[in-house]
């Protein structure tokens, strides 16, 4: 049954391919991982191989790729990603010798993919458990971990219906997790003693952003002197919230009587921000999710009345005069949280939000959506008042007004902002000596 529905999945891609980009896209990787695989895999090279369903995925599984490599040079890094998102972002990246899509889990597509490539371990980062590729790990005998795991009670191996599924779990060699919920959920399943709570590697890999977060001259003359306010991976619903609330405050407004805070965060960067709120205009800063042109015209659009600028067309002569920077390229948000003082993180109005604590490590406050509740690192922020959930606009506003005006209040969130994600880092030194110990 579970192949019968691959290759139906196969079928479906196939037709959707002629009318939908991202589904032709997906299409032709597929197609092509096998000769990618044919030709760049080395033979006598010992290959691990990491799997990422998207680019999400990735920048967890990114701190351990990145460890393995420095430490143990003698492996190769075979990286394959089942998303387009994920692959046409990283499909240049360094870290690994060997990037290519998944091909779909039938098994000739399993017996091909062994064929090229024998790794020594599969790494599965959070998600995907691929039956038939389990199946030929082990009976190729490759250990397969899985990274920054987190199983939650209405997954399709805890429902009645899945169970004939979820004895796939019983191929892992062993089971990285979150937190205590995933190992009692697999614990139920009969899965105990080869499953250890290590904590999300995302934690890691923001860290790493905040220390090697390159500076951005330009971006730094447009935030220099005002209170800046990031919008990172940002959707439509996200916009309709923020982008009155700035249109609303870019006029001049009487003197108020209280300071705005001024983040320091742990690059080393303070944003210059002036003590009275009124001396300079706030400022805003649009990354969003997508950047076809349409969405871009859309965005300035909304913006009619106000300096508007992209950052492909930024100098050091037009940057400092607008009042809006659109960044309409890919790669800057991790280093551009760093010159804000308050962010939103998209998302959270659609499928889920994005990286929450890729802002929050620059120890400032982050407003979100309402679908948030797959999500735990930003459940731990709520909790912890570094982070604030928003409904509708009156909810913003509110909000983001009481943040920028209440010092203390702020200085509140900013520090539990900071101190949750040094807290909950260490998950890749955890995997690392529990897989490869001194």
């Amino acid at each position: 049954m579970y192949t019968l529905v691959i290759y139906l999945y196969m079928c479906a891609v196939g037709i959707a391919a002629i009318f939908n980009k991202r589904a032709r896209k997906l299409a032709v990787g597929h197609r092509k991982a096998f000769f990618q695989l044919k030709h760049q895999v080395q033979k006598d090279a010992r290959y691990l191989w990491f799997h990422a369903a998207s680019l999400g995925e990735f920048e967890q599984g990114r701190p351990l790729m990145e460890r393995l490599r420095r430490e143990h040079p003698e492996y190769k890094i075979l990286l394959t990603f089942f998303s387009p998102s994920g692959y046409e972002v990283r499909k240049d990246w360094e870290g690994a010798d060997v990037i290519c899509y998944l091909p779909l889990d039938t098994p000739a597509h399993v017996r091909l993919f062994f064929h090229f490539v024998k790794p020594e371990a599969l790494f599965l980062i959070k998600y995907e458990f691929w039956q038939n590729y389990l199946k030929g790990c082990q009976r190729l005998h490759i250990p397969v971990y899985s990274v920054s795991s987190i199983f939650r009670p209405g997954q399709i191996f805890f429902r009645w219906y899945g169970r004939g599924y979820a004895r796939v779990l019983t191929r892992v060699t062993h089971f990285f997790v979150q937190n205590q919920q995933s190992v009692d959920l697999l614990a139920s399943l009969g899965i105990s003693g080869n499953v250890t709570v290590a904590g999300d590697t995302r934690f890691d890999r923001v860290l790493d952003i905040r220390a090697s977060a390159r500076p951005l001259p330009l971006v730094e003359k447009f935030a220099a002197g005002h209170v800046v306010f990031v919008a990172g991976s940002s959707w439509p619903p996200d916009e309709a919230l923020f982008i009155p609330w700035f249109q609303e405050r870019s006029n001049p407004v009487p003197p108020a009587t209280s300071t705005p805070p001024a983040a320091r965060n742990q690059v080393g960067h303070s944003p210059t921000v002036s003590p009275n709120p009124t001396a300079a205009s706030p400022r805003l800063i649009i990354a969003p999710h997508l950047i076809g042109e349409d969405h871009l015209r859309d965005i300035e659009s909304r913006l009619a009345g106000l300096r508007v600028l992209r950052y492909s067309s930024a100098t050091e002569e037009n940057v400092a005069q607008a009042q809006v920077l659109i960044i309409d390229c890919f790669g800057l948000l991790s280093s551009i949280y760093r010159y804000g003082q308050l962010a939103m993180v998209g998302g959270g109005f659609g499928a889920g939000i994005h990286n929450v604590p890729e802002a929050a490590v620059y120890g400032i406050p982050v407003l979100i959506g309402p679908n948030n509740q797959n999500f735990r690192e930003a459940r731990h922020l709520l909790d912890a008042g570094a982070c604030f959930e928003v409904h509708d606009a009156a909810d913003f506003n509110r909000i983001a007004d009481h943040l920028l005006s209440d010092t203390e209040a702020y200085t509140r969130s900013a520090e539990a902002a900071r101190h949750y994600i040094a807290d909950n880092a260490g998950a890749t030194d955890t995997i690392y000596q529990t897989i490869f110990p001194a």
